[in-house]
């Protein structure tokens, strides 16, 4: 399973961007899907997560701000940022947890996006 992260860029305080990530591959089923932040030096830590049915949650520091939400369909996250801070600056990742089916055996995995920059200054 493979995700391509896509949607950072420069976006002034107070304002907008929407992430999206896909996930790609055959024979698979994604289960939870989630955003992770990074910064130079330090560890890479959760934003928000969803579940296959849903269910969600959030960090502290992005509640009521960020949004994550899910298209099973088409086995995308997205997450969308409103109020944006100069704090949420960072590399965000997405990651995926599933089941892959080849052979016809099951196997667990967890798959990382590439990252994608954000960067909120004026």
């Amino acid at each position: 399973v493979q995700l391509q992260a896509s949607g950072g860029g420069l976006v002034q305080p107070g304002g907008s961007l929407r992430l999206s990530c896909t996930a790609s591959g055959s024979a698979f089923q994604i289960n939870n899907m989630a955003w992770h932040r990074q910064t130079p030096g330090n560890q890479r830590d959760l934003v928000a997560r969803i579940t296959s049915e849903g269910v969600t949650n959030y960090a502290d520091s992005v509640k009521g701000r960020f949004t994550i939400s899910r298209d099973n369909a088409k086995n995308t996250v997205l997450l969308q940022m409103n109020s944006l801070k100069p704090e949420d600056t960072a590399v965000y990742y997405c990651e995926a947890d599933y089941w892959a089916f080849p052979d016809g055996t099951t196997v667990a995995g967890r798959a990382w996006g590439q990252g994608t920059l954000v960067t909120v200054s004026s």
